[in-house]
């Protein structure tokens, strides 16, 4: 089935903050009556990987900026509203297959330069524009030869974050208001359930998202890809509406470089369907940027 391509325009970076500012600064104070304590649930069991990642993550700790907070509250409470509005077309069968925003594909060009593909395939799904330097996605990004970093380098940029791939698509794309989202090893229900609802209000509003994969053995891995440690940026770009963002659409960089330059990059494809609770799995320990 063709896919459908989203086509509408999202609020822009400076008025959600406006709105989320506003929100903070007019609501109530509460006192709440201590409630019982809750009877502690079990706990669930750990994701495959999940003692891997925590054995061998060399990460610090992460921190949001007052103003990304702000912006991710108020995208969230849309991106709900939004996956609710598509849930009820998709129950009614107004929609059908995959909905995506149109990203267009770039082969990686060195076996490092996943990153700096990611970002001009990203990008792509929102102004169209194919076949941009990725040799200047990697000077901005700074990627080297260990790849591109998730967080903790500050990229040339008005009031970088630390994030290199959010502030450079809030750069490229000025409006779109691009925040990070990490996730635990073991991403929960809940995490989960916020993926498939930020898939569908990027993909509504005619944007991808950037995920950052963390491969390891014994754990999840994306279609064609070895049982071996592997970071990794692809760019998350549809859903399949009769599932309600349970399978996404994503577009992988290794697909289409040749063996020489990637050994294992032979089965790979370029673009691949997968469940939205895998793939929320794999970018456990890192993250996404929506």
């Amino acid at each position: 089935m063709t896919p459908t391509r989203a086509r509408r325009a999202v609020l822009g970076t400076a008025a959600l903050l406006t709105a989320a500012m506003a929100a903070v600064s007019t609501a109530p104070t509460a006192f709440a009556t201590p409630a019982a304590p809750a009877v502690p649930a079990a706990e669930p069991a750990p994701a495959p990987g999940a003692w891997y990642k925590a054995a061998h993550d060399t990460l610090g700790p992460q921190h949001l900026t007052p103003a990304q907070r702000a912006l991710t509250a108020v995208k969230q409470a849309e991106a709900e509203r939004t996956y609710e509005r598509a849930r009820a077309y998709g129950a009614a069968g107004a929609l059908a297959g995959y909905k995506v925003s149109g990203a267009l594909h770039q082969s990686q060009q060195t076996s490092y330069w996943c990153g700096p593909a990611a970002l001009v395939i990203t990008q792509s799904a929102h102004d169209e524009v194919g076949g941009r330097s990725q040799r200047d996605a990697a000077t901005l990004l700074r990627t080297n030869t260990s790849g591109t970093a998730w967080y903790g380098i500050d990229i040339n940029v008005p009031n970088p974050t630390g994030y290199p791939m959010v502030d450079a698509l809030n750069h490229r794309l000025p409006g779109a208001g691009y925040v990070p989202k990490a996730l635990p090893y073991s991403p929960t229900a809940t995490d989960k359930a916020n993926f498939r609802q930020h898939i569908t209000h990027n993909t509504d509003n005619d944007y991808a998202i950037a995920g950052n994969a963390w491969e390891v053995p014994g754990g999840p891995h994306l279609v064609g890809h070895p049982n071996i440690e592997i970071f990794h940026w692809v760019s998350i770009d549809g859903y399949n509406t009769d599932t309600a963002a349970g399978q996404v659409n994503y577009l992988d960089p290794v697909g289409g470089v040749s063996t020489s330059v990637i050994s294992w990059a032979g089965p790979v494809p370029k673009s691949a369907h997968i469940s939205s609770d895998t793939i929320t799995t794999i970018m456990g320990g890192r993250g996404y940027v929506w």
